[in-house]
Order: C-alpha cells, then structure tokens, then sequence
C-alpha cells in the first residue's frame, strides 16, 4: 500500500509537469498567431502573445528594404532621384509586382512607393541591386542592420520576403524595426503610410486596411506567404501617444487588421487602469524563444482555403477564428475607465476608406509640373495599348461560330425542317462539302436520298 501511495504520488507529479508545460505551450499551437504591441516612444510593451517566437516575415521584410535604401540616401551615397533600371532578375520576380520589363527606369523615390503601397517584389530587388549591388550584397546589408538594432531573431536572404527557408523574424524584432524606422528617418516616415498610388489609370490602395479606417492610424506595412500566414506591422497616434501593433499569423487580411485595431484600442485604453496590469518591460528586454518558425501552409492554402501569395486579399473574417468582436466591447468599456467605446474594429474596417488624391508614380527619371503630367499620360498609353494588344489576341483566338461545320445535321431527312435555324444548318454541310450554290429545296432531296441507304441497310444488318 505505502509503495503504491508512492507511485500514484509521483504519477501525480508528473500530471501536473505535464498540464503546466501544456499551458506554456499551447497558446503558440491552438491560436497559431503572435501579438505585440507597444509605445514607440519608450517601447514599453503593453500586450504580448508569442512575441518572441520565430516566424516568417513574408512582405513585412520590405521594412528592412526601405530602412537600409533610405539610411542610404539620409547618408548621401544615393537620392531619392536617382534612376535605377529593371533587370532579368527583378523583373522575373513573382506577384505582387508592378510587372515592368528589364531595361525600364524608375526612380528611387517611385520605387519605395511602389513597394511599400502595392508591395511589388520587383521594386524591392531593383532597390536592393541599386544599393547593394546584388540580391546578396544587400541581404548582407539588412542583416548588418538587423543586428545593430538588435533584432536579435532576423535573418533575410531576399529583399521582399518571397519564401525562404532562412528570412526568419519575430513581432519583438518587427516592432524593434518600426521604431527605429520612426525614430532614425523621421522625415522618410510618410512612405509607410501614403494611402495610395496612381500608375497610369491604375489606382491600387494600400493593403493595410486601417489606413484611412482606423482613427490615427499612420503606417506601417502588410506580408502574406502560405507558410506564415497574414501579417501587419501598424501603428497608430492618439492625443500625443504613438502605438505600434504587431500581428502575425491572422487567417485573412481583414482579420490581421481587425486584431491590430484590437490591440491599438487596449493600449489607448491602458493608462486609466495600469495599475491592474503586471509591468512588461520593454520591447528590447523580451526573452526569445530557440524554435522553429510555424509553417501554416496547409491552414492558410490547403483545401478549400487556396490563396496567391500575395497581400492583395479582400477576404472577410474567417468563420476559423477568433471572434473579431467577441468581448472586445466590453473589455474596451472596462479598461477605458467607463468611457463610451469606438466602433468595433470589424465593422470600421468594413467601410471605404477615407477619400484621398492618389500619389502619382511613374517610370523614367524625376519630373515636375508639365513634364510629369506628360509622363503620366505616357505610362497610361503603354497601359491602354497592352489592355488593347491583350484584348486583339483573346479575339483572335476565339473561332468564329458561322465559319464552324455543324457535323450534327442531316444524319436523316428527319432533322430538315422548314423553321430559320434548321435550315441554317444543312446550309453548313453544304458548305464544308464545297456546294454553297444549291437551294434549300434542292438541299432536302439529297438528304432524303442519304436516309434511304440506313433504311435498305437494316434487313442486310
């Protein structure tokens, strides 16, 4: 008996190592997501879950692209008018991208903005060749600059965050990115929040859906690849306090917006009752976790659920996921100190956005007034004559129904009749048999004729 005590003692040990460790764990494999989100200022962390797990940045790596292009033209080893030309390389990239041809120019400046509102991967290999001579050159680059920063958990081997088995992050090194981003290049700060851009007659708005929606919403940028899910850095700006919200992971791009706006309002909400909350420290002082990033293909493109990857999603909230609302309200109220709440986030996000004038962009070098009106007007005719070149080519393979024999008619005397239709078709046949001048009387005898053959072959059969 005392030896059996002794093992259900132990067994219970045990039970309890193992529900404690499943706590830890579970909420970086049931949720499958990572949220952050702190003061830009100070980089106090005000919310943090799976902060410091490794994941896969997708587009999000742009981020590092501007800083290092911008740190750059801030130290005069380049402008933003310098032009840089497409190679094979850049414009062999996949979607998104702008989808120029090798030799065309742009302009730093057009490129920036053409990657961070549209996320075109084309532009991030034209920056990362202009600056760093080559894909490699620069990635040295952004992983120097990581590593200053002390992003701790960064490693890239592309400029765009295209799938890579080693372009590995974490929300703690992203949110580490954004303020140095704030603080390093204040006056390059408007190229992460420019709400949208006009190619020629196209006009693409930004895939961060809080810009224009959210209330004081002022950057940053969005990511999607299979493997990682959806993914925002955001940041917004209320009464003189800046926050910086961090998703990845989110199951569609309408919820990776929807969980920013909900860490956003909590941090605002946070001063009345910070008494409540155990202290966090700070972004920087965050322990990292040794694992492998989380591979969410088959969640986010098996099945059912194929996606492009892309940022380009107009997908409403997932029916997989946690409620964008459930809670969120009255959690709100509470620790708002009893003020009225806001809209809930997925109904804000469910509006347009707020009315803006598109940021023109172009190819060539720099142009004011007149002259960039007419380049303007250029890149719109390239687009209407390759719109009109696709169209010509679509027509031209589409066969022509009246030139097609119609094999289906007259296999008897039967299927001749009087009625426009009918007739139409032994009309065909004659014409695939080289005899277009006969008349539809005459057309009717020789397809009796042909009926007679079936007829007087049955009693042979």
């Amino acid at each position: 008996m005392h030896l059996l005590r002794q093992l259900f003692r132990k067994s219970s040990l045990k039970r309890i190592v193992f529900v404690v460790a499943l706590a830890i764990v579970a909420p970086c494999v049931v949720h499958a997501e990572a949220l952050l989100v702190v003061e830009a200022d100070t980089g106090k962390v005000l919310q943090a879950e799976n902060a410091t797990y490794p994941w896969y940045p997708a587009s999000v790596t742009k981020l590092m692209t501007a800083y290092v292009t911008l740190k750059a033209v801030k130290e005069g080893r380049m402008s933003l008018d310098t032009v840089l030309a497409v190679s094979s390389v850049a414009a062999s990239q996949s979607p998104s991208k702008m989808g120029f041809r090798p030799g065309i120019q742009v302009t730093v400046d057009n490129a920036l903005k053409m990657m961070l509102v549209k996320s075109a991967n084309d532009m991030a290999v034209v920056l990362a060749e202009g600056v760093g001579g080559s894909i490699d050159g620069f990635s040295a680059q952004m992983n120097q600059a990581a590593q200053r920063l002390g992003m701790t958990q960064t490693t890239y081997v592309n400029p765009n965050g295209l799938p890579a088995d080693g372009q590995i992050t974490s929300a703690r090194d992203l949110a580490i990115l954004a303020r140095a981003i704030i603080r390093d290049l204040p006056e390059y700060e408007y190229f992460v929040h420019i709400p949208s851009i006009r190619f020629g007659r196209k006009v693409t708005q930004n895939f961060n859906k809080l810009i224009g929606r959210y209330p004081g919403a002022d950057g940053f940028k969005t990511g999607f690849i299979c493997a990682s899910g959806y993914n925002l850095v955001a940041s917004a700006t209320r009464n003189g306090k800046r926050l910086i919200a961090v998703v990845l992971g989110a199951s569609s791009g309408q919820m990776r917006a929807v969980r920013a706006a909900q860490l956003l309002e909590r941090g605002f909400a946070s001063n009345t009752l910070s008494w409540l909350r155990p202290s966090l420290g700070t972004v920087d002082n965050l322990v990292p976790i040794d694992a492998s990033p989380p591979n969410l293909r088959d969640e986010m493109c098996g099945g059912k659920r194929k996606r492009p990857a892309s940022d380009e999603d107009e997908d409403t909230v997932a029916g997989n996921t946690r409620s964008p609302s459930s809670g969120e309200t009255a959690v709100t109220f509470f620790t708002a100190g009893l003020q009225p709440p806001m809209a809930k986030p997925s109904e804000l996000l469910a509006a347009a956005p707020a009315s803006s004038e598109p940021i023109a962009v172009y190819t060539g070098p720099a142009r004011t007034g007149s002259a960039l009106i007419a380049a303007v007007a250029a890149d719109s005719e390239k687009q209407a004559s390759r719109h009109r070149g696709r169209k010509t080519r679509v027509a031209a393979r589409k066969p022509d129904p009246a030139a097609e024999p119609k094999t289906q008619a007259g296999n008897s005397g039967k299927d001749a009749k009087p009625e426009s239709k009918s007739a139409a078709k032994p009309a065909t046949v004659r014409h695939a048999n080289a005899k277009p001048d006969s008349a539809p009387k005459a057309a009717e005898k020789p397809a009796a004729k042909l009926a007679r053959p079936r007829a007087a072959a049955k009693p042979s059969t």
